[in-house]
């Protein structure tokens, strides 16, 4: 069975070497070597998290003369923030409810202390 794109990019994006990787891409080119000087690794483990990024289409290479940067590519990104802000409702709905009941612990609490309705040992 062949992967679909979203479970690709989920995948890649579940190693947080490859997540820093990604946040570095995000100011801009950078080569293996540059990804590579933040991390204790050599660099074809580098690669290989490249190769996953690729993969999954969130990184391209490009050429200019002997140099070949990567570069960040957004849009399937944008598919994971389309299909995550689909449970934008029910996250919502779970924090209003968590909330209004909070409130109500509250205000119970609030009018045990105010009652005095509390013992005295």
């Amino acid at each position: 069975m062949v992967p679909d794109r979203l479970s690709l990019t989920f995948a890649a994006l579940a190693d947080p070497t490859r997540r820093a990787i990604l946040a570095r891409l995000a100011e801009g080119e950078a080569s293996v070597n540059e990804l590579a000087a933040p991390f204790e690794m050599r660099l074809p483990s580098v690669s290989k998290h490249l190769k996953v990024l690729e993969q999954a289409g969130l990184v391209e290479q490009s050429r200019q003369a002997q140099w070949r940067p990567r570069r960040l590519r957004a849009a399937p990104l944008k598919e994971v923030a389309q299909w995550v802000e689909r449970y934008r409702d029910f996250w919502e709905g779970s924090l209003d409810r968590m909330s209004g009941y909070l409130d109500e612990l509250q205000g119970k609490a609030t009018q045990e202390n105010t009652h005095g309705s509390r013992k005295k040992r």
